[in-house]
């Protein structure tokens, strides 16, 4: 298994990222047969060379705001083309947004592979139930390097 991690560019929260994703699906009854099935998506120029082991279970994690917040399991890598005709990857989300222990990390052009055991661990795996801090708390706490 293999992760991707890609940049939520102009993305400011977990909130907003689910937004943009929401007005992104078109309505079931506007899909062809090429389309991502109702599924949150988004193209990238190169396609993964190591698509196989993403698709055994691999996650997209986000960086929003210079840190990685969350993950989303990657159901599909397609072939697909731009509007200017250019040919692109299309990868396909599970719409379910896992927000992960915040780790912070530069800025980059397009996207890298991350191995699992770089990845950072659910939030949800670690904490006690109702044990969920606040987005905005979470985000000044790892900012001063506590969590």
């Amino acid at each position: 298994m293999l992760h991707m991690v890609k940049l939520a560019v102009g993305v400011h929260s977990l909130e907003e990222l689910a937004a943009r994703q929401s007005l992104q699906i078109p309505p079931a009854d506007d899909l062809d047969g090429t389309s991502a099935s109702g599924q949150p998506w988004f193209r990238t120029r190169m396609y993964p060379r190591r698509a196989a082991e993403i698709l055994d279970g691999g996650s997209i994690y986000r960086v929003i705001a210079g840190r990685i917040l969350c993950r989303q399991r990657i159901t599909a890598i397609e072939p697909d083309t731009r509007d200017d005709g250019v040919a692109c990857a299309r990868v396909v989300m599970a719409p379910e947004i896992i927000p992960v222990s915040p780790r912070a990390m530069r800025a980059f052009q397009g996207w890298r592979y991350l191995k699992p055991a770089d990845a950072p661990p659910d939030l949800l795996a670690n904490s006690h139930a109702g044990d969920i801090l606040p987005e905005a708390l979470r985000n000044e706490l790892a900012e001063l390097c506590l969590i």
